[in-house]
């Protein structure tokens, strides 16, 4: 999108942010830390409150693509992890940044991926299931980590599927969650999704 009409994207993008993701993020106690270019940094106390805030995004946000012409579309993929971080002034960075970073790469378009200390916390917590995706090898983390896929059906409220053992790299991040598009976490067209531009930055 950026490629065709960049001014546009970053008036959608930053729409978005203005009447999105900063009402919900406030609502379910959230802070934003910053943004990075097509990407979002949201810092939470509660893991729980992280997790359902991506959840009424994700839902809103599908509801809101419906309702546009595909070129105006943009999806969005959501990293969540709970973890230790460090605080500098106003910003958040460390290896709970940096996986949450890599669990939003991992999760697909429209959708949610959360790290397994995440999982532990609020399995039971939230009317959603999970999908399994095993351990998984990540850049700059050194042991691999457990991911789950976020189903958001409530018919599979807390169920898991299989697991598997395909490695990739992925985002996510700590006690937070990393909204993203484009670059950071993969905005693309309402249409079949291709990979394409991506990068990770904490």
């Amino acid at each position: 999108m950026s490629e065709i009409d960049e001014a546009r994207t970053r008036l959608l993008f930053h729409s978005d942010l203005r009447e999105l993701f900063e009402p919900r993020t406030a609502q379910h106690h959230g802070r934003l830390v910053k943004t990075m270019g097509d990407g979002v940094l949201v810092e939470f106390h509660s893991v729980v409150d992280a997790l359902h805030c991506a959840v009424e995004l994700q839902q809103e946000k599908a509801r809101r693509n419906a309702a546009l012409p595909p070129e105006q579309r943009m999806v969005f993929r959501i990293g969540v992890n709970l973890g230790d971080i460090i605080v500098e002034g106003d910003d958040i960075h460390g290896d709970g940044v940096n996986i949450a970073d890599r669990m939003q790469v991992l999760a697909e378009p429209g959708g949610i991926a959360i790290s397994g200390t995440t999982y532990d916390h609020v399995k039971s917590k939230l009317a959603i299931g999970y999908r399994a995706l095993g351990e998984q090898k990540v850049k700059s983390i050194s042991e691999p980590i457990r991911v789950y896929r976020v189903v958001l059906d409530p018919v599979t409220e807390g169920k898991i599927s299989g697991a598997r053992r395909d490695r990739q790299s992925g985002a996510v991040h700590v006690a937070a969650i990393g909204i993203a598009t484009l670059l950071f976490a993969g905005l693309t067209w309402w249409q079949p999704w291709q990979p394409g531009g991506r990068c990770l930055r904490c």
